[in-house]
């Protein structure tokens, strides 16, 4: 049972990771004028991202400093979310085996 429930949370962190990438990408193409955000569909697309992905990345927008108009924090982001994946793993290895070592 502890096992699903760990794979579950490791599924979503996945397709929220996922997210992010699709949203870096979308941004920069839409910023440099290849998809026309004019489009329904794109537009809808567009938003949904921007609305999936946002309430995670403004705060770490609000941390950095300015660099311009390059946009570190989706990096940042991953990065933290593959942090999160890794110690699920080892606490999920420490739960399944009971043994403490996996947590160090």
């Amino acid at each position: 049972m502890i096992t699903t429930l760990f794979w579950l949370v490791k599924q979503l962190l996945w397709l929220y990771w996922w997210a992010v990438i699709l949203a870096a990408i979308f941004s920069t193409l839409a910023s440099f004028g290849i998809l026309d955000t004019r489009n329904r569909v794109v537009w809808s697309i567009g938003d949904f991202l921007y609305r999936v992905t946002e309430p995670a990345l403004r705060p770490i927008r609000n941390f950095l400093p300015s660099f311009g108009s390059i946009d570190i924090s989706p990096i940042i982001l991953l990065l933290l979310i593959q942090a999160v994946l890794i110690l699920l793993s080892n606490i999920e290895a420490a739960i399944v085996t009971g043994a403490m070592q996996y947590l160090l």
